[in-house]
């Protein structure tokens, strides 16, 4: 009896062994995980590129940092070209652009791995007393070239037309050149590096004319016109009947790693998707009734 008693308490004393080993384990585990998370969420990681993006990605890299205090995320605008300049030179981690890769010349796209954000509108913008709010895309392109000169050719406000323009390496301008003006060459005109000074200068100067993302549009110091009587907002972007809209990209070189991949990742996440990006003016790529191409063609999905 006296042996089996012994027997008895040896196994009890080998299952909590075994317990405790167990448990030890786990907690090392989860101690590993915990400082592999850790190290995945710190860091630095620079951005450069699409002004039209920058509220967005701004945004999310505030609330990310928030999140994980370890990382440090820079977010510069500077253009769609300077972006994708930067990420394949690796001057950047990560580059923006409202156009695709292969439209830019010089830039090696194949290098390039896109990730597309989300999709953003575009409209004319005027400031608020020129007395015009839709203009036939006949009209816009019109005004744009120079060959409509005063908004009282419109039957606006009798004011001189002064045109607002972004440089040839961004890709607000590259997507308003292609998609509301069919291609023609904007007229010489005041030049702006970044969108915000571009509302700033139609906001404060009587009968500008601009092109801002729907982002920039959350107040009234300026007015968006329709084109064609069909408003510019997100629910005809959605349907393709509203044409000036491009996809937000993100661009890699190669595939993205660490806290690259985790930051792309968490732009992707419902709580940027469904909730950051809808707040911020922009459409979720996958609320898109229609696809567009490299080349510019729009389809139905």
């Amino acid at each position: 009896m006296r042996k089996k008693m012994k027997l008895l308490l040896t196994a009890v004393l080998v299952v909590m062994s075994l317990g405790v080993l167990a448990a030890c384990n786990s907690e090392s585990e989860a101690n590993n995980s915990e400082k592999a998370n850790e190290k995945e969420t710190s860091g630095s990681l620079t951005i450069s590129g699409s002004s039209a993006m920058q509220p967005l990605i701004a945004a999310a890299a505030e609330e990310f940092m928030s999140q994980h205090p370890e990382a440090n995320i820079q977010v510069n605008a500077g253009g769609s070209g300077t972006g994708l300049s930067e990420v394949s030179e690796g001057a950047v981690d990560i580059g923006n652009s409202d156009v695709f890769a292969e439209e830019k010349e010089g830039i090696p796209a194949d290098e390039l791995v896109d990730h597309k954000v989300a999709v953003v509108g575009m409209a004319p913008v005027v400031h608020p007393d020129t007395g015009v709010t839709d203009i036939t895309k006949e009209d816009l392109i019109k005004v744009f070239t120079g060959e409509i000169k005063n908004w009282s050719e419109l039957g606006g406000a009798d004011q001189k037309i002064i045109l607002v323009n972004r440089p040839d390496s961004s890709g607000t301008r590259a997507t308003f050149v292609e998609f509301g003006l069919d291609g023609a060459v904007p007229a010489e005109g005041v030049t702006e590096d970044s969108s915000n000074t571009v509302k700033k200068i139609v906001a404060e100067t009587p009968g500008a004319i601009g092109y801002l993302a729907f982002s920039y549009l959350s107040d009234d110091t300026v007015a968006a016109l329709s084109v064609n009587g069909v408003k510019a907002n997100d629910k005809n972007v959605q349907s393709g009947e509203y044409p000036i809209w491009a996809y937000q990209h993100s661009y890699t070189k190669g595939e993205p790693k660490g806290l690259a991949k985790e930051f792309l990742d968490f732009l992707a996440s419902d709580t940027i998707q469904e909730g950051l990006l809808t707040d911020q003016g922009y459409i979720a790529a996958t609320k898109m009734e229609v696809k567009r191409d490299a080349e510019g063609n729009q389809s139905k999905k």
